[in-house]
Formats: C-alpha cells, structure tokens, sequence
C-alpha cells in the first residue's frame, strides 16, 4: 500500500497557488460539475489588458497543483493520496504490458483536446522506446480519426458505438490490453462506449478513466442512440476498482479559466498525470526496481517547476497576447511554425481554436518541419483532404506565405539543438512579409541565443531549462515539461488575443461552435446564465438561431440532437444572436443584423445585457445564478 503518511504532509509548493477558491464551497454554482463551473480568478477577464490576462491564466494553472482543503468540499486534488495510490495501481498494469510487448497494448484513447494529447503521449512513448530497441507498446485512439489532431469533429464523440468498433480495430489480437479513456468532464460519449465494452470483457482490458469531475458529477443524461449514461459507467467502474481491475484518476484541478474550455487546465492535467505515471513505469521497468509514492510525487513536482520558468516570462507573453489581440481585430491571422514536438503543440492549439471561439480554421494555423513525416500519425499523409491539412513548412511557404502581411502574427517555436541555420533563413523570408515575427526558443543552462537569431525576429523568449544528468527517460522529462511549457504559453495567445478581439463574455465563451451534444448543452447554459429564462425558452431561442426560422415547428422541435448540432457546426454566431433573441424580444433577422453590425461580440451583448445608465458588474451574473437555483 501507498505510504499515506507521506503523502498526507502538506508538500512543498515550488509555485505558489491561490487561496483555496470560492468554487470549492459546496453552494457555489451547484447545479454545474466542476468542468463546467466558472472560476471566480477569471470573472472579468474579458475586460483585462494582456499582462493582466497572462496573470489571471497563471494563478488559474497554479490551481492544478493545489492541495485539499479540509475546511471545504473534500474535493480530490492531484497530491491525494487516494490519487497516487490509484496512480501507484495504473503505473504496475503499465508495467506488466511493457513486459510483453507482443501480446499486450497500451490504449490511449480520448476526443478533442483529449484525443490529440493521447496521440501526442503515444507516438512519444514509443519513441522512447524505439530509442530503447525495443518494439512499440503504445497506441491511439481520437475520435474523427487522425483528421480529428488537426481539425474540429465534434459530432464522432457524441457516438459510442464508434468509439468501440474503433476500440476493436486498435487492440485486434492483443491478450490484454491497458486501455486509457481521457475525457476531461466524465461526459464523452465515444469515451464511455469504450470504457463499458471494457468492463464486459475484464479477461482481456483493464480500463482507466481520466477526467477531471466528481464521479457524481459525471454527465447523467442517456447518450441518443444507447442504453447508459456515462455517470452509469463511471459508477459500475467505481465497484471494479475495488478489485483493482479498472481504475478512475479524477481530481479536481478547479474551473478552467475560460469556463468549459478543458483543453486549458483540463489538457494540462491530464498531461501531467499521464507523463508521470507512464515514464515512472518505464524507468522502474529499466531499473528492474519498484515505483513508490515518492518516484511519482517527484515526477509530478517537476511540472512545478515548469509552471514556475514559463510564467517567469510574463511580460513577454503578454506582448505576445498584445501582438495576437491586434492582428485579430485588424482581420489577420496567427501562425505558429514549430519544429518536432514543438511543432505539434503549435498544431494542437490552433485546432482548437475553431470549436472554442467560433473562428474559421485559417485565422490560427500550426506548421510543423517535416510535415506528417515528424508527425508520425497512424493515417499517414492527409494533405489531399483539403488546405487546413497542409501542415508542413513547405506547405506554409508555398501556400500562405505569398499572403501573409503586415496584420499577421507569426511565432517560431524551437529548441537550440533544432537547425538553426534553417530556422534563420525561412524567418528572414517571413520577415519581409510581416514585421510581427516573434520566437519562443527553449535552451538548456549553458546555451545561448545568437545574435544573428535575435535580429531576426521582433523579440525571442528564451524558456531556460537545467541540464539533465541523468537516464535516458530524463530526456523525455524533459521535452515533455518543454511541451507543457509551450503549451500553456500557445493558451495564452490564443485565448488572450481572442479575449482582446471581443469573443469572451466576463469569462464565457459566447462565440462558441455548438458543433456536439455537450456544447448544444453550454451554449444552453450559457443563455440561462445571461438571461434568467427557462431551459426551454433558451433552448427554443438557440434552435430559432440554428434554423433561422421565428416558428419552429413541432418537426424541429422533435429533432434528434445529433441533427441540431450537424446544422448548428455549419452555422457562425449561433448563441450571440440566441442572446439577443432572448434579450430584445426581436425577429431572427433582427438579432443576425445586430450581431453582424457590431465586429465585436462581447460589446453588442454587453450592451443588450446591461440596463441603461447601469454599469456592468460580475455581480450581474451572480443575481442570474441565484435566479437560476431557486
């Protein structure tokens, strides 16, 4: 068993974490998981300038590391113990697969953000490996298939008979099989199709649920199409776990900082669980030695560290949010060009971008060296599907470069021990189309930035890491924390120059693409919040939107889900003229006409949600959620 008292001790914080929240009392937004609630560090955020918006992200992230507060809600965080005991039990079944490779597979399987990090953590563990000469235990599974890395498909995680027949495809032949469903809310359908087809056939799967609510706090409403919920799964994987044949990792990390938005703490966490207890496997599996509660917690504690040299570049990263903010208000874009993995977490954030904040899939864009080559995905090759699939550097000079100008962004994204003299030469090409060519470079103590690199770019923030002594899995430690690094500093510019560009609502996304059953249900909530009416009132004002129509039919009305939200993913603006619906008591027309009148979202609802003469307040939507629970 774990050594409780151990990790029972308050750790020893190398960041420091905001007080214990207000969203850990138990009536704080009650009717909402933890996922969904909205963080009290972020309520005005969308009037925050940038250095202020780096801030608030900051002390948001810094809630991941965050302990239990015994005075409040007892909430699992990331350092409890029954966490790293059920971290300690997942790490010994990671463990035995590696040890037969042949018959058995390690499955990482997830939707969105979830499923493009599962790829992510795959390709990399059997890189390591391959490093190792040894064969590949890993796999992937990401809902929409590998089209889903770069692009938004929403609708495939609404269906859990495709995550299955995907599951079976995958781990055809294998004797056993670990399999990791990520699914930041306990709410993916596609997830919980897998995890039930597991717990059906425990003789050859160990499932393991990651997700970041309360198992009573998982979605509860029966998936269209199936016989569960997933809070059912959850449940019925709750009782195996008592005989240590599945496994659910959930601690609460608190409200991301833009609510909802899981592909922010949510994707965070769940790459800081899942990185510490597969490379302590691996290394325990190297050193033929046994993985203890310490081994994780010091894993665990480096992304700590992480947290602390990112947001050391504050300043910097709030110019980069600056720059971002006023290339999307003047109508230009924001490319990241990246080198290896770096380059993937370029990718990643630019993806999602499109679901979050409404936008088309060329105002963010990721470029990576080698193109699908480095990416190293199952499919292979996807540039024939289309120019959001043109991925490569070549691709970017070739493609856009002739039309990028002076309203663009661009961001290189390398390491020193990348080709420099490469990296040069194609920024000196993007440096006669746009002065606003910045870099994010990651050295290692005792490296230094050229001159000749930092005349060539605007500004160039140089993330400092020490050397790494010791095993090979150090090395991937350390590219993973570069990743991590990387990742939360992409969050910030993407998120903030879309905050300063007017698609955040206090610290809501009311730009969002209801593109799947659970953003048709935000977007929902997010107009009950805003206005006090009834869920169906909303609803009905969210359908007049999708269809267009001021009378809905009882054919419309009676429509699946699935086919609201096939439409709706077609359609821009959808809950902003809902909110104006709602507010104005106006036609269809009127509310399109309004919102396309006014370029800047959060100022037309803003104005339609605010009484003359009254100045806004966060307590606002205090008094709407106190008329929501009673």
């Amino acid at each position: 068993m774990i050594n409780t008292m151990f990790v029972s001790q308050k750790q020893k914080h190398i960041v420091e974490t905001p007080d214990t929240g207000k969203w850990e009392l138990a009536g704080y937004e009650a009717a909402l998981p933890v996922t969904e609630k909205s963080n009290p560090i972020t309520r005005e955020i969308d009037k925050a300038d940038p250095v202020q918006i780096v801030h608030l992200l900051k002390e948001c992230d810094a809630e991941i590391f965050q302990e239990e507060d015994d005075t409040l809600v007892n909430y699992k965080r990331l350092y409890s113990a029954s966490v790293l005991q059920t971290m300690m039990d997942v790490t010994k079944k990671v463990e035995a697969i590696l040890k037969d490779p042949e018959h058995s597979l390690i499955i990482l399987s997830g939707c969105g953000t979830s499923g493009r990090l599962a790829f992510l953590l795959a390709t990399s563990f059997n890189k390591l490996l391959k490093g190792l000469h040894k064969n590949p235990s890993y796999a992937y599974i990401i809902a929409g298939g590998d089209k889903a890395i770069l692009t938004s498909q929403e609708a495939p995680e609404d269906n859990p008979h495709l995550g299955v027949e995907a599951l079976k495809r995958v781990c055809a032949g294998k004797k056993k099989v670990l399999f990791i469903g990520i699914s930041c809310g306990l709410s993916a359908p596609f997830i919980a199709g897998q995890l039930d087809f597991c717990l059906n056939n425990l003789d050859v799967f160990t499932p393991v649920l990651v997700g970041f609510n309360p198992v009573s706090m998982a979605r509860n409403e029966i998936i269209e199409g199936w016989h569960l919920t997933f809070r059912q799964v959850a449940e019925k994987m709750e009782e195996v776990q008592e005989t240590r044949r599945a496994f659910i990792l959930n601690p609460a990390v608190g409200p991301e900082g833009i609510s909802g938005s899981s592909r922010m703490k949510g994707g965070s966490a769940t790459k800081i669980i899942l990185e510490s207890l597969l490379l302590a496997a691996h290394k325990a599996t190297s050193n033929n030695k046994e993985v203890t509660a310490k081994n994780l917690l010091d894993w665990m504690k480096t992304y700590e560290k992480v947290h602390k040299i990112t947001y050391s570049q504050g300043k910097m990263i709030a110019a980069m949010v600056k720059q971002a903010g006023t290339s999307l208000e003047k109508m230009g874009r924001i490319y990241y060009i990246g080198w290896q993995t770096l380059g993937v977490m370029g990718i990643i954030d630019a993806s999602e971008c499109v679901p979050t904040f409404g936008t088309d899939f060329s105002d963010v864009r990721g470029f990576i060296n080698k193109g699908y080559k480095e990416m190293a995905n199952r499919e292979g090759d996807l540039t024939s599907r289309g120019p959001e699939f043109e991925i490569s550097h070549e691709d970017f000079m070739k493609n856009v470069l002739p039309d990028v100008t002076e309203n663009d962004t661009v961001v290189f994204i390398f390491t020193l021990d990348d080709d420099l003299l490469e990296i040069e030469k194609l920024a000196n090409q993007v440096k006669n189309k746009t002065p606003n060519l910045h870099a994010i470079s990651h050295v290692t103590t005792g490296q230094y930035v050229s001159a000749n690199i930092k005349k060539t770019f605007a500004s160039v923030m140089s993330m400092t890491w020490p050397i790494v002594f010791f095993e090979y899995e150090g090395f991937f430690l350390q590219k993973f924390q570069r990743e991590l690094s990387t990742k939360w500093i992409l969050n910030a510019i993407s998120t903030g120059g879309h905050i300063l560009k007017g698609k955040i609502y206090f610290n809501h996304m009311i730009d969002l693409k209801v593109s799947n059953s659970k953003l048709f249900r935000r977007a929902v909530a997010i107009l009950q919040r805003f206005t006090s009416r009834s869920p169906i009132i909303c609803q009905e004002a969210l359908l007049k939107s999708i269809y267009e129509t001021d009378d809905l039919s009882d054919e419309i009305r009676n429509i699946k889900i699935s086919t609201h939200t096939t439409l709706a993913a077609t359609k821009f603006k959808v809950v902003p003229t809902a909110l104006v619906l709602l507010t104005r008591n106006c036609s269809v027309a009127e509310a399109m006409s309004r919102i396309q009148a006014k370029p800047v979202v959060r100022d037309t609802i803003d104005r339609y949600l605010t009484a003359p003469g009254r100045k806004r307040t966060a307590d606002q939507i205090e008094m709407h959620r106190d008329e929501e629970n009673e």
